[in-house]
């Protein structure tokens, strides 16, 4: 199909059998075993033969072309079938007789970003990932480690953040201040990921936001990371944290200068993405560089057929038996960490969920009171009206990532009320 690339191998992967990568005309990569990227091989290579009326030359040649590299006789309807049932509805290739192929569903990974909305196409991205890439150069990214190190030690061994927090608190001005700051250093994050992928050599795409659970946040499409090995990969992956370093250390520099407490909490802020990013249990940073070190997209999906394996003694899932031994054991060590952690910190916030409540209406409340009272009436609303925002969003992030494991077991209960209707109920010695 026109537009369609041919990527090659998911190079560093963690299948016995590694994959081959297959971009779609709309940029969408897709992995496809060794006998399906062979038909894909054998199609682009027809293009003479489309020349001519009829598909009969085409399924031809592909047929001829996948029984020499396959080693075994293929027919014209072998290739047809592999076209029509697997490769079509994948979007990678039109029918066998030259109709498009249907609308691809889209996949709706668990915990996924949602809600895209691209800011700055993919051209405006690589010009500003070129003006940043240089930053990766290894002496300057060992040198910047270090600056990092020596200015962690002198942060939390010579200042009063507590005095700088309780400050900032009370003035609407510094709220507002370093809640720009932050916004600011989420999106020197995501250029970040993009300067990485230039870097590497491949083009990032679009930049833009969106909402993850129910939190506003910024996004940068790196998919062509997985044309880059390992290592590649796992650069775009800490390239967001490693511009929230160099940003931390802006933001120290300007604070040793004018000794401007604001800044000293919008520090604390960044620390706090930094964390938050490599968490490896929802779909940050940290996930996708272990997912990306085993070579393994998407780790959510083996969470099943380990737990069943694990306490169960089921015999290995499909998926298992693809993988290599060492991911294997890697994925079961991030699915017996990840449930125990994800269950704990539920039941914590489930626990605490009353006193939470309460605390977050009395909160509210002394905001709504003091809204009016700081020197400009404008800036005290806006700042109330922002810190409001904050405290209510985990809640509703809680709901809305309860809500979809619920509705499935609401299903799952119903299949099996539908599979096992319950029998009539007989009183006897009753009428």
């Amino acid at each position: 199909m026109a537009g369609t690339e041919l990527v090659g191998e998911f190079e560093d992967s963690g299948y016995r059998e590694p994959p081959q990568l297959v971009c779609r005309p709309d940029g969408q990569l897709v992995r496809l075993p060794a006998l399906l990227y062979q038909v894909v091989k054998a199609l682009d290579g027809a293009r003479p033969a489309r020349n001519r009326p009829g598909p009969e030359p085409v399924m031809a040649h592909v047929a001829d072309e996948l029984s020499r590299e396959m080693g075994r006789k293929f027919t014209t309807e072998h290739v047809a079938f592999l076209i029509d049932e697997k490769l079509a509805p994948l979007g990678v290739t039109t029918h066998s007789d030259g109709s498009p192929p249907p609308p691809t569903p889209k996949s709706d990974p668990y915990l996924a970003f949602r809600f895209r909305l691209a800011v700055l196409p993919e051209r405006a991205t690589w010009f500003l990932s070129g003006l940043f890439a240089w930053l990766f150069r290894p002496p300057l990214v060992f040198l910047a480690a270090r600056a990092f190190l020596a200015g962690e030690v002198w942060l939390w061994t010579t200042q009063n953040t507590a005095a700088a927090l309780q400050a900032v608190f009370f003035s609407p001005a510094s709220v507002l201040l370093v809640v720009f700051l932050a916004v600011a250093s989420c999106a020197f994050h995501e250029l970040g990921h993009g300067a990485a992928c230039r870097y590497g050599g491949v083009r990032p795409g679009a930049m833009g936001c969106g909402i993850y659970l129910v939190w506003p946040a910024f996004y940068t499409d790196i998919t062509n990371s997985y044309r880059l090995g390992r290592a590649g990969r796992v650069r775009a992956d800490l390239g967001g944290v490693y511009f929230n370093a160099l940003f931390v250390l802006g933001l120290l520099a300007l604070y040793t200068a004018t000794g401007f407490q604001p800044l000293l909490v919008a520090v604390l802020s960044v620390h706090l993405e930094i964390i938050q990013q490599l968490l490896p249990t929802l779909r940050f940073d940290g996930y996708y560089i272990v997912a990306d070190l085993v070579g393994i997209p998407d780790l959510f999906k083996y969470i099943g057929p380990i737990l069943k394996r694990v306490f169960l003694r089921r015999p290995l899932d499909d998926r298992l038996r693809a993988l290599k031994r060492w991911p294997q054991i890697v994925v079961a060590v991030w699915v017996l960490f990840l449930v125990p952690v994800l269950v704990l910190q539920l039941g914590m916030v489930l626990i605490n969920l009353p006193q939470l409540l309460v605390a977050d209406r009395q909160r509210i409340g002394l905001l709504i009171d003091n809204a009016g009272t700081s020197g400009n009436h404008l800036l005290g609303t806006v700042a109330a009206c922002l810190q409001i925002l904050l405290l209510t969003l985990p809640i509703a992030g809680l709901t809305l990532a309860l809500a979809r494991p619920v509705r499935a077991l609401v299903r799952l209960a119903f299949r099996r009320g539908a599979k096992n209707p319950p029998t009539r109920r007989c009183d006897h010695g009753s009428r």
